[in-house]
């Protein structure tokens, strides 16, 4: 199984070198097709006060202009950054519709799209806070959220999947299998708070082992009570074991005109020092 195309959110964030990079590395590694995807910022809000001269009478004109010129510099570092990667299959797509929508438009046409956590670099210019948790409940298809400080070598060598029976957990594992097929090393990890501590609904876990050893992945299983803080447990685990990455579900309900992340999925989102790969 290979992701066979990627698509990486691209902006002009201070993070968005290192996200291109992970993102080819994946795709170099897959045999992927990499789609750079550069929303132009036209439709997302404000410019900064900055970037247009105060003389200048046609003011969405100039901004028209600013955005264009800004979305090809980010085109150029992209290619730039892949081609520095090795020989990937690679397109650039620069659009001008509202970058939570262009993301999940594309996105769908994908099998892994790629994004950066708001780091707050681009605070005072397009305005996409919340577009990881936008684009998870609407995209359809697995999210990879790159932290906003280290960098990563490549795939993923010792992942960790947070498993506790539920659909979104099922579908997360599914999704990334093809990263875990990859994996050296493979631990779920089941974490209960005190009052489920005593729950074991199936699968059992020596069935999910099984499930997948049939994918060629030899995983182990831990299960532990937490405390209140769940999420604090399993990012101590994952430090814990040295993983390179962390597979979860996506958690969340519908709001008016919005998509609200549960609390562990915002927790884990805002400290996690590895990539996660999140479906929902």
């Amino acid at each position: 199984m290979n992701f066979k195309t990627i698509l990486v959110h691209l902006d002009h964030s201070d993070r968005c070198a290192a996200r291109t990079a992970l993102a080819a590395r994946w795709a170099g590694a897959h045999g992927s097709h990499l789609v750079g995807l550069v929303p132009s910022g036209r439709y997302d809000g404000v410019i900064p006060a900055d970037a247009i001269a105060p003389e200048v009478g046609d003011f969405i004109a100039a901004s028209a202009d600013y955005l264009r010129r800004r979305a090809e510099t980010i085109g150029r570092e992209f290619e730039q950054a892949v081609a520095a990667t090795g020989a990937v299959a690679h397109e650039l797509r620069v659009v001008d519709a509202a970058t939570t929508d262009a993301v999940v438009q594309h996105g769908r046409a994908s099998d892994l799209v790629v994004l950066g956590r708001d780091d707050g670099s681009g605070a005072r210019d397009v305005a996409v806070h919340g577009l990881v948790g936008h684009v998870l409940m609407e995209v359809g298809r697995p999210v990879l959220v790159v932290p906003c400080d280290g960098d990563f070598e490549g795939v993923a060598r010792n992942a960790v999947v947070a498993w506790n029976g539920s659909r979104e957990a099922a579908v997360a594992l599914q999704a990334a299998l093809p990263a875990l097929q990859r994996a050296r090393r493979v631990t779920l990890v089941d974490f209960r708070r005190p009052q489920e501590a005593g729950d074991d609904r199936p699968p059992s876990a020596a069935e999910m082992l099984r499930f997948l050893a049939r994918h060629g992945i030899q995983a182990s299983f831990e299960r532990d009570v937490a405390g209140s803080d769940v999420a604090a447990a399993l990012l101590s685990r994952v430090s814990e074991l040295g993983a390179d990455l962390l597979v979860m579900g996506g958690y969340g309900h519908p709001r008016v005109q919005e998509m609200v992340l549960g609390g562990v999925t915002r927790q884990i989102l805002a400290r996690a020092s590895v990539p996660v790969l999140m479906a929902h």
